[in-house]
Protein backbone atom coordinates (compact mmCIF):
# COMPACT_ATOMS: atom_id res chain seq x y z
CA UNK A 1 0.00 0.00 0.00
CA UNK A 2 2.71 2.51 1.01
CA UNK A 3 4.56 1.37 -2.19
CA UNK A 4 1.76 2.33 -4.15
CA UNK A 5 1.13 5.38 -2.67
CA UNK A 6 5.38 6.27 -3.41
CA UNK A 7 5.07 5.41 -6.45
CA UNK A 8 2.03 7.48 -7.62
CA UNK A 9 3.97 10.37 -5.87
CA UNK A 10 7.13 9.85 -7.80
CA UNK A 11 4.41 9.33 -11.38
CA UNK A 12 3.01 12.84 -10.32
CA UNK A 13 6.10 14.37 -10.11
CA UNK A 14 8.02 13.30 -12.81
CA UNK A 15 4.45 14.42 -14.84
CA UNK A 16 5.05 18.13 -13.17
CA UNK A 17 9.07 17.51 -13.96
CA UNK A 18 9.37 19.50 -17.37
CA UNK A 19 6.90 22.55 -16.77
CA UNK A 20 8.78 23.12 -13.27
CA UNK A 21 11.61 23.15 -15.37
CA UNK A 22 10.14 25.43 -17.63
CA UNK A 23 9.16 28.04 -15.61
CA UNK A 24 12.07 28.38 -13.47
CA UNK A 25 14.32 28.16 -16.89
CA UNK A 26 11.68 31.44 -17.86
CA UNK A 27 12.57 33.33 -14.23
CA UNK A 28 16.42 32.50 -14.29
CA UNK A 29 16.07 34.44 -18.16
CA UNK A 30 13.78 37.07 -17.08
CA UNK A 31 15.63 38.53 -13.70
CA UNK A 32 18.80 37.56 -14.71
CA UNK A 33 18.42 39.96 -18.08
CA UNK A 34 16.19 42.59 -15.98
CA UNK A 35 19.25 43.88 -14.16
CA UNK A 36 21.74 44.28 -16.76
CA UNK A 37 19.56 45.46 -18.95
CA UNK A 38 18.49 48.49 -16.73
CA UNK A 39 22.77 48.80 -16.11
CA UNK A 40 23.28 48.95 -19.88
CA UNK A 41 20.84 51.78 -19.84
CA UNK A 42 22.19 53.46 -17.35
CA UNK A 43 25.41 53.43 -18.60
CA UNK A 44 24.95 54.47 -21.92
CA UNK A 45 22.32 57.60 -20.39
CA UNK A 46 25.49 58.56 -18.38
CA UNK A 47 28.06 58.26 -21.29
CA UNK A 48 25.66 60.37 -23.45
CA UNK A 49 25.30 62.81 -20.35
CA UNK A 50 28.96 63.16 -20.31
CA UNK A 51 29.56 63.49 -23.57
CA UNK A 52 27.03 66.12 -24.04
CA UNK A 53 28.62 68.40 -21.30
CA UNK A 54 32.11 67.90 -22.61
CA UNK A 55 32.28 66.70 -26.33
CA UNK A 56 35.56 66.88 -26.83
CA UNK A 57 36.01 63.79 -24.35
CA UNK A 58 33.80 61.28 -26.30
CA UNK A 59 36.79 58.97 -27.64
CA UNK A 60 37.99 59.08 -23.71
CA UNK A 61 34.38 58.18 -22.99
CA UNK A 62 33.51 55.56 -25.52
CA UNK A 63 35.21 52.74 -24.88
CA UNK A 64 34.95 52.68 -21.65
CA UNK A 65 31.62 52.87 -21.91
CA UNK A 66 31.72 50.03 -24.44
CA UNK A 67 33.73 48.10 -21.94
CA UNK A 68 31.12 48.17 -19.22
CA UNK A 69 28.88 47.30 -21.95
CA UNK A 70 30.22 44.16 -21.93
CA UNK A 71 30.52 42.99 -19.09
CA UNK A 72 26.86 44.30 -18.21
CA UNK A 73 25.95 41.75 -21.00
CA UNK A 74 28.24 38.81 -20.07
CA UNK A 75 25.86 38.67 -16.71
CA UNK A 76 22.49 38.18 -19.07
CA UNK A 77 24.36 35.77 -21.35
CA UNK A 78 25.27 34.18 -17.77
CA UNK A 79 21.92 33.65 -17.15
CA UNK A 80 21.08 32.79 -20.46
CA UNK A 81 23.16 30.06 -19.93
CA UNK A 82 21.63 29.15 -16.76
CA UNK A 83 18.34 28.85 -18.03
CA UNK A 84 18.96 26.52 -20.65
CA UNK A 85 20.89 24.19 -18.06
CA UNK A 86 17.82 24.16 -16.12
CA UNK A 87 15.47 23.38 -19.29
CA UNK A 88 17.74 20.40 -20.62
CA UNK A 89 19.24 18.66 -18.22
Amino acid sequence: MAVEAAGEIIQKTADILPSVKSAAAGLAIAIGGAGPAIAIGLIASKAMEAIGRNPEAAGKIFVPMILTIAFAEAIAIYALVMALIIKFV
